[in-house]
């Protein structure tokens, strides 16, 4: 029970890796001021509220990504904060109203509220692998792409790729901050994290998932990282427990074209309607480069294999009903 006696923040704790990250944290002894966008959203905070150790120890604040000061009384007296909050969704009319401004605003409210905090030790921020691989350097099986790394602005810009653009500003712009106003600052950078639903609403890593399986006739014609959300839930507690915790951490248990999910789908239930084909009409040679493992294995990450990630992704779609096979 490592946590005992500490207090943390969580912001943005309705969202799919924030829940798992709470559960955690709860588990672990920790007491846990938790931040959503609203306490009357059932929704958002039910499934919080009956988690182990929620009765005693979790404590629901309502916080806005966009207004300053916002997050300043759930994190006061916290000994570390989890940023968690940030969109997530591949649809949009305004990419500068609904993902640009929360995430890179919202990441420096979050940061200012932690400079007025004396007792805070650590920022772990949840960034993304959208933050490292979008820029013009060759992707090949050969490649392995490390912390190094840096998404490209301009690239993401150009490709419209606006999820990408809000992680990689708000990022960049963590670090300035964090180096500008002394934080200690450790940022964790998951790729599509798949894994077991605590939340009552279809979050969208999740629902790429769940499409396959619910009639779609086609698949998509890319190669992503995947990641189990309880390792990923792990690797934040860990980023604030271990002294020697710096930096970026890329978690990625395997990078995979979607034809090759659509494979372990049909290994795992042979009796759902899965696409046959890929929504590119070319001949496709799925791109797929490697991540390193180095940096995530110093937080003691044991990553779960793709195919169990996708097996409990669909139990609890399955038990949700946002798939019916």
């Amino acid at each position: 029970m490592s946590g005992v006696g500490k207090t943390v923040c969580v912001t943005g704790a309705a969202g799919f890796v924030a829940s798992h990250l709470v559960k955690l944290l709860l588990q672990q002894g920790y007491y846990v001021k938790a931040s959503v966008r609203s306490l009357n959203n059932p929704s958002k905070t039910e499934h919080l509220l009956k988690l182990d150790g929620a009765e005693k120890r979790l404590h629901l604040f309502e916080a806005d990504l966009l207004e300053e000061g916002s997050f300043d009384a759930a994190i006061d007296g916290c000994d570390g904060v989890f940023h968690t909050a940030s969109p997530f969704f591949n649809t949009v009319t305004d990419p500068q109203k609904e993902l640009i401004e929360p995430a890179l605003k919202g990441t420096l409210n979050v940061l200012g509220s932690c400079s007025k905090s004396p007792s805070v030790k650590r920022v772990v921020v949840t960034s993304s692998l959208a933050a490292v691989v979008f820029n013009a350097r060759p992707k090949t099986p050969e490649v392995v792409v490390d912390e190094t790394w840096f998404s490209d602005p301009e690239l993401s810009k150009a490709m419209k790729l606006w999820y990408v653009l809000s992680k990689t500003l708000a990022e960049d712009a963590a670090w300035k901050f964090a180096e500008e106003k002394g934080l200690d600052l450790v940022t964790i950078n998951p790729a599509m994290v798949i894994g077991p639903l605590l939340q009552s609403t279809l979050n969208t890593s999740a629902e790429t998932i769940a499409n396959l399986l619910n009639g779609s006739e086609t698949y998509p014609n890319s190669s992503l990282g995947w990641v189990n959300v309880k390792d990923v839930a792990k690797a934040h507690v860990q980023a604030f427990e271990i002294p020697s915790a710096n930096g970026r951490y890329c978690l990625v248990e395997s990078v995979a074209h979607y034809s090759e999910l659509v494979k372990i789908l049909r290994k795992l239930y042979p009796a759902s309607k899965l696409p046959e084909k890929c929504a590119d009409d070319n001949v496709f040679s799925p791109v797929t480069f490697q991540v390193s493992k180095v940096k995530a294995k110093s937080l003691g990450i044991d990553y779960t294999t793709l195919e169990q990630s996708i097996k409990e992704t669909v139990e609890s779609l399955k038990e949700k009903n946002f798939v019916k096979i």
